[in-house]
């Protein structure tokens, strides 16, 4: 399914309309951006991946916190090396859409957060993502008396069940309360 033409075919283009939140407009916009990534013997071959590094390089991901991270959960790999195909790329682009619902930027922001990927949001987890928004510098970085109370305080608010984490659903209760995760939730190209 993947085009490396310099311009969609139409019947692509309508698939990719159907399958993701983007107009035709923001795809083409994609494939383009997606194209100016690769290099030029990568335009030749069917299914070209853009290694992470040059995806990190886009303006709009430069300065996002977890953009490693994004990379990782959107990419489709076997080697786990955060590269994307140009499929993935609209994937990326259509989860954080203005007009993705919000089951599914929760989602994807759930898995971005579950740094081990086990499922659930642990002490662990929560730790990363809490030195990813506040910096991991000596001027930024929370005491652990401070990391652990605040870890403390998001599993008392979040951990419906008492296990110990925070699991999809239990985020996404969390998610539906915070009238402004949909809108902050996005990346636009």
């Amino acid at each position: 399914m993947g085009t490396t033409a310099s311009q969609l075919r139409k019947d692509l283009l309508s698939e990719y309309q159907e399958l993701t939140f983007l107009t035709k407009q923001e795809i083409i916009l994609a494939h383009k951006r997606f194209s100016e990534l690769l290099s030029k013997e990568d335009r030749n071959i069917p299914t070209p991946r853009v290694p992470m590094e040059k995806v990190l390089s886009l303006p709009e991901l430069k300065s996002n916190p977890f953009r490693k991270r994004i990379c990782h959960v959107f990419s489709t790999s076997d080697m786990k090396d955060g590269s994307l195909t140009f499929e993935d790329f609209l994937d990326l682009l259509s989860a954080f859409s203005d007009s993705a619902t919000l089951e599914i930027k929760s989602h994807y922001a759930f898995r971005i957060f579950d740094f081990d990927d086990d499922g659930t949001l642990d002490g662990g987890d929560l730790e990363k993502l809490v030195n990813c928004l506040t910096g991991e510098t000596d001027g930024t970085r929370l005491t652990t008396e401070e990391m652990r109370q605040l870890i403390s305080n998001i599993l008392e608010e979040s951990d419906i069940d008492k296990d110990g984490t925070v699991n999809l659903s239990e985020f996404q209760h969390v998610i539906s309360r915070s009238p402004d995760f949909v809108s902050s939730f996005k990346i636009v190209l």
